[in-house]
């Protein structure tokens, strides 16, 4: 067995719960969180007493321990503190995508067994059509609440001054959805034990300092700007800019106006840093740093961007099951193309994904992760968590990869299904599942399509119903429409006579590929 190990020093495994371990590095006399377009904001010490606030009255509304807090909210301040009013209390938090249709927003809460819902106004009601069926009776708004709904305001009760106590190790702290290797979404069980050995093991080699800022519009709700926008930054006593929703122009803006040195980015706003003519109209003199993640980011545009903005530009990678870094460039250092280094008590393996064998040195392969930052498992999905957790504690990623000489890893193809659109998972079998509720469609097959600003842009080959004329895309996208997030969207539609049920994953999208190409 060929296992690469990192070459940082092991961490410590701490019992520390996620909250303990970020107000211990935040400093409360520094402004920590400020609302982008508004500039409102909180300190160190107001974080605090606002989260303690929120989990006593959680607590007294019977919201608090072994509960499970439903939160679909941009990014605001507001987010920060429910996420850690609900963990401090002992509950759960389940993360929403607040451009969930009611349909999807109705699933997770079935799933995930949540017990309220926390949102803001403008998705009141989506969210009153979602609890329908559910065991959610209350939503909560951040803001003015409209009539039936509780304002954020009233959910206080006297402060909880300590942690409640939980097991670190087993307690779930969240559960964002993913659809991992296959299938459809599924609640990824995060411990605590699982989010703060992943903030120790990432944090020495981001390069993080105290006392700078950033600028967050990685959404709170994936486990990318949550963990590493929301947590790492406040644990190592900086701050965070939010933003509600990516706007390239605002954006810039935040950056000049708080001087900050790192920009944690998707391959599409990279692409726009690189090449948008917008942005030599700013100074972005104080940029030190480029990150980004959550899909790959070719050699050429990691070059562009760091040059452009004479800054160091470098790329990580990980999981939401992998809570989530399993790999980053140490301080932003690192080879154009490359996903970075493995991180603190971390190990891999580079497996033939049909033999189960590994793979020589330098040679493409399934990329295997263990490590103390793997998920417990999937939520109520035994099956799935032991196909993606193999013997030996191995976590299988679905990406195919290599490590060079120097321990870069390289990600070069996807085994998994999923489709990466603008940095947003979109699981085939999700969308495979409602075209085929169309009463005109009989049989479908989706698969992602190579896009030079989106990634992959969702595509999908249906086949007509016996006597039906095949609907047009603008007729499966309006169908789609309150069914499906708008990324989630089918952008190019093909129609075929069948779908090739013999083959499956990588080998079907070639065969649907090659069939549409010749």
């Amino acid at each position: 067995m060929k296992i690469y190990k990192s070459t940082f020093p092991d961490v410590t495994i701490s019992n520390k719960t996620i909250s303990q371990r970020v107000f211990e590095g935040i400093d409360p006399d520094m402004t920590i969180l400020v609302d982008g377009p508004s500039g409102r904001s909180l300190s160190g010490a107001e974080f605090i007493a606002t989260v303690q606030a929120i989990a006593g009255g959680l607590t007294a509304r019977g919201w608090g321990a072994g509960r499970t807090v439903a939160l679909m909210a941009p990014n605001i301040p507001e987010f920060c503190s429910v996420f850690h009013a609900t963990v401090w209390a002992g509950g759960t938090v389940t993360t929403i995508n607040p451009t969930y249709t009611a349909h999807e927003v109705n699933h997770q809460l079935i799933d995930a067994d949540a017990d309220v819902l926390v949102t803001i106004a403008a998705f009141a009601e989506t969210a009153a059509q979602a609890i329908e069926g559910t065991r959610v009776k209350d939503i909560v708004i951040i803001g003015d609440a409209p009539e039936g709904m509780i304002p954020l305001a009233e959910v206080t009760g006297p402060a909880i001054k300590e942690q409640v106590a939980v097991d670190v190790a087993e307690h779930i702290a969240v559960l964002p959805y993913s659809s991992g290797t296959t299938g459809l979404p599924k609640g990824v069980m995060l411990t605590h034990q699982n989010l703060v050995v992943n903030l120790d093991q990432a944090l020495p080699p981001a390069g993080l300092g105290p006392g700078e800022m950033t600028v967050a519009f990685l959404p709170f709700f994936h486990i990318y700007g949550l963990q590493v926008m929301m947590n790492f930054y406040l644990a190592a006593g900086a701050g965070v800019i939010t933003l509600p929703r990516f706007d390239l122009e605002m954006y810039l803006k935040l950056v000049v106006a708080h001087k900050t040195p790192a920009l944690w980015v998707v391959p599409p706003v990279a692409l726009a840093l690189a090449k948008h003519p917008m942005v030599d109209a700013y100074d972005l003199s104080t940029v030190e740093r480029v990150f980004s993640a959550a899909a790959p980011l070719g050699a050429e545009v990691a070059i562009a961007v760091g040059e452009r903005l004479n800054a160091k530009s470098a790329q990580g990678y990980g999981m939401t099951e992998l809570s989530p870094v399993s790999h980053l460039a140490p301080f932003n250092i690192g080879k154009p193309g490359a996903a970075g280094k493995t991180i603190s008590s971390t190990e891999c393996r580079i497996v033939d994904p049909a033999t189960g064998q590994d793979m020589p040195g330098g040679t493409d392969g399934e990329l295997w992760i263990r490590g103390p930052q793997v998920m417990k498992g999937y939520l109520n999905n035994p099956h799935a968590t032991a196909e993606t957790i193999v013997e030996g504690g191995w976590l299988r990623t679905g990406d195919i990869a290599h490590f060079d000489e120097d321990g870069e890893l390289f990600i070069t193809d996807r085994l998994k299904e999923l489709i990466k659109y603008k940095g947003f998972q979109v699981a085939p079998a999700e969308l495979e599942a409602e075209l085929v509720a169309h009463p005109a469609i009989a049989d479908a097959a989706v698969i992602g399509t190579p896009d030079d600003d989106a990634g992959e842009l969702p595509t999908a080959f249906i086949v007509s119903a016996p006597g039906q004329a095949a609907p047009p895309l603008e007729e499966v996208q309006a169908y789609l429409d309150d069914r499906v997030a708008h990324y989630k969207q089918i952008r190019i539609l093909h129609t075929v006579d069948e779908i090739p049920k013999s083959a499956s994953g990588k080998i079907l999208r070639r065969v649907l590929r090659d069939t549409h190409q010749s």
